[in-house]
């Protein structure tokens, strides 16, 4: 069972997680950098502990520091939320060790996807199809030339240890993957702390397509409508769909099938996202798993009724999943913007006081903020301030719903996405549903 949770991270999904705990009866802890000694969810706690300064690395990366907390304040159970720690096998069995009950999947499950190129060995060996790749890691630009002749060019390199776009490169010839292949590997580095790359064949112009799985610790596991996350910059999603208008029913069931497939080979429990890429033939290609809560859980939310951090706690405390595959339904159709602190035309990270805020309402709109009048949005941290969400009987009134929302949405003080996001929805591709991975509408 669990009696007291601390939560592990910052900004909208600390507080999104603080609301579950409440949903739940159950008490909870926040912690926090000294830079975030302001923000909406240190005010909005019951019980706080500041756990360093505002680099990452002395704070929300801290092992020591977070488990000191959770023990000081007699909690019995830590969600890391996503980011940080969240995917950090090593922090979950320390977790074990102090007997606290990390609210994600076993350590055993995180390590087997943390590595990008063994996941797809993993994912392989459980009978999900997986694009033409190097068998695993590259170390050198002699073996990724091999790779990539016996692959077929164009190719793209990927990070082993990590995601969000970083230390992945294309290269359409021999020439360019000599010239990419240390940027990708200093990019790695950088990002990760681990500089291995494996090459796949890349796919021109395919879907992104990710889809919701939740399992508890019974052997029940289940899949909630997918995902479409075609709508990129730079590889970082911004506009999210729930469930995929271009897919039928038949493959929207296979590739649920396949998600709880190669969840069930991992032993899997909590919650966790299985990434894909859909061509124009409706063909589907494992990409990735994610071993977390993914920024984008709230469509699934909005169009199943699912309380996917809920179901994460209760999963966690021993309890069974409340619902079976049979029960799941999906009804409608849902959008999600994230709004971020950059600036305008070159998308640099922003900062500044939120001087004026404005957000949407009406049927159908939820936002997950932890925005306020007067709050300073900080340097140090991802740039995510906000998420816009709308519900609709379909994809047109979602479209609707959307443009209205965005439309009331003021955020001065900050530069910020807004106007971008208008930009898209208003696009004609977007609105038609053919954009793929390769959309790049310009900033006004």
């Amino acid at each position: 069972m669990v009696s007291k949770v601390l939560i592990a991270n910052r900004g909208e999904i600390a507080l999104r997680i603080m609301r579950a705990c409440r949903d739940l009866d159950l008490p909870c802890v926040l912690v926090y950098s000294e830079v975030d000694r302001e923000s909406l969810p240190v005010r909005l706690a019951d019980e706080t502990v500041c756990i360093g300064p505002s680099q990452s690395a002395k704070s929300y990366l801290s092992v020591p520091n977070i488990i000191s907390a959770a023990l000081i304040t007699q909690c019995d159970a830590i969600h890391p939320g996503y980011g940080f720690l969240s995917e950090d096998r090593y922090f979950a069995e320390i977790c074990g060790e102090y007997n606290l009950t990390f609210i994600g999947p076993s350590a055993d499950s995180i390590a087997r996807v943390a590595n990008k190129a063994s996941a797809r060995k993993e994912m392989a060996a459980a009978g999900l199809p997986i694009v033409l790749g190097s068998e695993g890691s590259l170390t050198t630009l002699e073996e990724a030339q091999i790779a990539a002749a016996e692959i077929g060019y164009p190719v793209i390199l990927k990070a082993s240890a990590g995601g969000g776009g970083r230390g992945m490169r294309v290269a359409r010839n021999e020439k360019e993957l000599a010239q990419c292949f240390q940027v990708a590997r200093a990019e790695a580095r950088a990002a990760f702390g681990d500089d291995e790359v494996y090459i796949e064949r890349y796919l021109t112009r395919p879907r992104h397509v990710e889809v919701q799985v939740l399992g508890d610790r019974h052997g029940n596991l289940v899949f909630l409508a997918e995902r479409e996350c075609s709508i990129q910059r730079r590889y970082q999603k911004i506009i999210e769909e729930a469930p995929c208008d271009f897919i039928d029913e038949a493959t929207r069931w296979r590739l649920g099938e396949a998600a709880v497939r190669g969840a069930r080979a991992l032993s899997f429990s909590s919650a966790g996202t299985l990434e894909f890429l859909v061509d124009d033939s409706g063909d589907f290609y494992f990409m990735e798993m994610n071993a977390r809560v993914q920024v984008e859980h709230g469509i699934t939310e909005l169009v199943t009724g699912v309380d996917i951090v809920k179901e994460q706690i209760c999963v966690a405390a021993g309890e069974r999943l409340s619902m079976t595959q049979q029960q799941v339904v999906a009804s409608g159709h849902a959008i999600e913007c994230r709004v971020t602190a950059e600036t305008g035309a070159d998308f640099r990270p922003a900062t500044g006081t939120v001087e004026e805020l404005l957000l949407p309402g009406g049927p159908g709109v939820r936002v997950d903020t932890h925005l306020y009048r007067g709050y300073r949005v900080p340097a140090h941290y991802d740039s995510l301030i906000a998420k816009i969400m709308v519900h609709g009987r379909d994809r047109e009134e979602a479209i609707m719903r959307m443009r209205r929302a965005l439309a009331e949405t003021t955020i001065e003080g900050v530069a910020n996405t807004l106007p971008y996001l208008r930009t898209v929805l208003d696009d004609t591709v977007f609105r038609t549903g053919e954009a793929h991975t390769d959309y790049a509408p310009m900033a006004s």
